[in-house]
């Protein structure tokens, strides 16, 4: 099983695919990774050489940003905004969609399970 970036690749997947797995890493970086560090995508991890290995992890340390570090960019960048007190910034504060999307219907997904609110009668007619 090949470890890369502290993640471990699924050995029957081809390499194009495996290095998704890697956070920071999605369908056109991972060909260029294959590219770059001379390696078939079609082939699958276990029929890697340690060598291989050892190129696409130098290629990924030079050139890329990925698991623990870009999470750790992503965070600060939010919570930069959060202490600007700018508009992005007090979206993500509240839970809130940040891209301009409408909350009247939907927008589940941020602002969590729908609660009742009490005292509220439903129109009857």
């Amino acid at each position: 099983m090949a470890r890369i970036a502290g993640v471990n690749l699924p050995d029957k997947k081809r390499v194009e695919f495996a290095l998704r797995y890697i956070y920071g890493i999605g369908p056109r970086r991972s060909g260029l990774i294959c590219k770059e560090a001379g390696v078939a995508d079609s082939r699958r991890v276990f029929e890697l050489t340690d060598d291989e290995i050892l190129r696409i992890r130098s290629v990924i340390d030079r050139d890329y940003q990925v698991e623990g570090d870009l999470r750790r960019t992503v965070s600060m960048n939010v919570k930069r905004l959060m202490d600007l007190g700018c508009y992005r910034g007090l979206r993500h504060r509240k839970g809130l969609p940040v891209h301009g999307q409408r909350t009247h219907t939907n927008a589940r997904t941020r602002k969590g399970k729908a609660r009742a609110i009490p005292g509220k009668k439903k129109v009857t007619k």
